[in-house]
């Protein structure tokens, strides 16, 4: 197997490509509290960057606690009525939020692509599933169970209550900015709730433009954003004593902020956070498969996805053989701008900040004698382009197989049986999701049941359904995103009993 020593990939450019996006399909840069589009109580402001050319795009307010307050206090006004809705009237409106996104689809993805970077492959993707989401929970709220109704103590009828819980406050990350505000919009809505959303100050524009989209389809208060920074924006969201529960999807490090911010006022917490998903392949596995499959579920997003498989763990006996089979699949990924081609399947790193993160761990995984096989580091030219990195000889207990990367990077280790592939796979401190490789069914269960991880695939990897629930355990933190399991988490049960004895 031959090895590189440094990028072997290239951008595509877009020469003559008109811009995705114009001055008019923007958002209006300000906050949306209580119905309407608000400036921010100062004039500091925010650079949106463009990552595959570095320029700016946008200039969002920066908000502040003031801004954040007056956004729970149209949330908090706005309560009541909306919880007092019956199911069917909440999905209606949900249902017609999905058909407004529906209309608008080729400028949300275009926009989405714009402010990320993301092929448009990708963000057409997040725009079908943001608007599945939205269809889901209006159906799912109105078919919603519970424990029969019934007398478990004598002559004393016991009744179960689902409730909203009141106002959340939601935190979302820049990797997934609109589906990741449905994943949390829709079910906080359909559960009679009412929220403040602070999306990525990095990528807030879809978000915004969702506000815009759907404002005269929800109640004045109903749904908030306020743009800023986690410091400040956002740990007052997490703190703030009118807010009954806390939801982010982010980095473990925003996760445990939230979590100490929310304790003094002892609110619910949510947590979606970061994974380091094993893909553990065995002897018997259809090694070609797997390693087409892992172009996607490797560098999906450009890897910048919290459930990508980037930590291979494969049989001694077959390593040589896979990895040039997954070699061969990742040079000839196509790496480009979102306006240079539908087929690109890579762009940039979200941002400046993070793309020095990830060629950071990239050098250092080289100094301590890592070796590359194809890729491992920076791409020449504008944008923070990484090339997609296939990394072997990684020894146990390296961080780059344990840190979480989050970029076009994959990690090959070796196991020689079942122990050490489990044992290896479960000795990392998140566990979000995993995948396993093998044609054997009843490995494929045994495997599967003892992998410490909210979601494991077997001979696939990275596919979701609304329909099915979405988060971790360990440090990829608790709480549940789509499926029935979202809507009991931004529910509280109250049990109401009657004395009917004669």
């Amino acid at each position: 197997m031959t090895t590189t020593t440094g990028p072997t990939a290239t951008v595509r450019r877009a020469t003559d490509a008109p811009p995705l996006i114009t001055e008019a399909d923007l958002p209006p840069a300000r906050h949306f509290i209580d119905g309407k589009f608000v400036d921010g109580s100062t004039q500091q402001a925010i650079d949106v960057v463009d990552p595959s050319a570095e320029g700016v795009i946008a200039r969002i307010p920066e908000g502040t606690v003031e801004d954040i307050d007056s956004a729970v206090a149209a949330a908090v006004a706005a309560k009541e009525q909306w919880a007092r809705r019956v199911p069917k009237d909440r999905s209606e409106v949900l249902h017609a939020v999905a058909d407004r996104l529906a209309e608008h689809t080729d400028l949300l993805v275009r926009l989405e692509s714009a402010n990320t970077g993301k092929p448009l492959a990708v963000s057409r993707d997040d725009v079908a599933m943001t608007i599945d989401t939205f269809r889901f929970m209006a159906g799912a709220v109105r078919a919603t169970t519970s424990m029969a109704a019934g007398d478990y103590a004598e002559d004393h009828l016991s009744v179960i209550l689902r409730e909203p819980l009141g106002v959340v406050g939601v935190i979302t990350p820049w990797n997934y900015p609109l589906l990741m505000a449905a994943w949390k919009i829709a079910p906080i809505l359909a559960a009679g709730n009412t929220l403040v959303i602070k999306p990525s100050e990095q990528t807030p524009l879809t978000t915004l433009k969702f506000a815009e989209l759907v404002a005269d389809l929800l109640p004045p208060g109903v749904v908030n954003v306020v743009n800023g920074h986690g410091a400040v924006a956002g740990a007052r969201l997490a703190e703030h004593p009118d807010v009954d529960m806390i939801a982010l999807t982010g980095s473990v490090a925003s996760g445990r902020a939230v979590a100490r911010a929310a304790a003094d006022t002892l609110k619910r917490v949510h947590l979606e956070l970061g994974g380091k998903a094993p893909v553990v392949v065995f002897e018997d596995a259809d090694l070609a498969a797997t390693a087409s499959s892992l172009r996607t579920g490797s560098f999906w997003n450009s890897g910048q996805e919290c459930g990508a498989a980037c930590r291979v763990l494969v049989h001694e006996s077959i390593a040589e053989r896979f990895v040039e089979q997954l070699v061969g699949e990742v040079r000839s990924l196509v790496v480009g701008e979102p306006t240079s081609g539908d087929d690109v399947e890579v762009g940039p790193m979200v941002s400046k900040a993070h793309f020095e993160r990830v060629t950071g761990h990239l050098e250092r995984a080289k100094a301590e004698g890592v070796r590359v096989a194809t890729g491992g580091g920076a791409i020449e030219g504008p944008g923070y382009f990484v090339a997609p990195t296939v990394l072997v000889d990684v020894p146990e207990g390296a961080e780059v197989a344990r840190e979480e990367i989050f970029g076009p990077v994959v990690t090959v280790e070796t196991f020689a049986d079942e122990e050490e592939a489990v044992r290896r796979a479960n000795d990392v401190p998140l566990g979000l999701s995993a995948s396993v490789w093998t044609e054997n069914a009843r490995r494929s269960h045994d495997i599967a049941a003892r992998l410490d991880f909210g979601t494991v695939w077997v001979n696939s990897h990275l596919v979701l359904a609304g329909e099915v629930p979405w988060g971790g355990f360990k440090g990829s933190g608790y709480g549940r995103d789509l499926s029935i399991y979202a809507l009991d988490d931004y529910s509280r049960t109250k049990h109401v009993m009657h004395n009917h004895g004669r």
